[in-house]
């Protein structure tokens, strides 16, 4: 599916791209087209995109042929997901926040793990959309970090 979502080709592109954009919430996907994760999310980018138009727009860009960012985003998963709004990196805490320390957003990070990005393949298309909604609603409040709608800490799945 991934050839049915918009690539950008270069460094410049992503930039553009980002900075373009002023009232939705950039999603780009940094990966490879070929890569079996790759192509499972890239199959719900697809379900999701005419959905969330209005307030997101995606983009897919493959990390060989643009390794701009790679070691500025620190792009070593096969699949990463990376949100943007105003020219801003919006960071998504997927889990480990308890709720006293969910009003604390703007000062606080407790230490729950890598919140620059999703480093999975989402397969379910409505999960995605949730998350899309609450980065793009903390976003517009001016927040640089937000709570996903789901915990997905391993902390007591063992």
């Amino acid at each position: 599916m991934s050839y049915m979502l918009p690539h950008l080709s270069n460094g410049w592109q992503v930039d553009q791209a980002i900075l373009a954009e002023e009232d939705r919430v950039v999603l780009i996907r940094f990966g490879h087209d070929w890569d079996p994760s790759c192509m499972r999310m890239d199959e719900t980018l697809y379900k999701i995109a005419n959905k969330v138009k209005n307030f997101a727009v995606i983009y897919l860009v493959d990390t060989t042929e643009v390794p701009d960012f790679n070691k500025m985003y620190e792009l070593y998963d096969p699949c990463t997901v990376m949100f943007f709004f105003r020219n801003k990196h919006i960071m998504v805490d997927l889990g480990g926040l308890n709720r006293e320390c969910r009003f604390s957003l703007e000062t606080i990070d407790l230490g729950t793990g890598n919140n620059n990005k999703i480093n999975w393949p989402i397969t379910d298309g409505q999960e995605l959309i949730d998350i899309l909604e609450t980065v793009y609603r903390g976003a517009r409040k001016g927040r640089g970090l937000v709570v996903s709608p789901k915990d997905y800490s391993t902390k007591y799945k063992y």
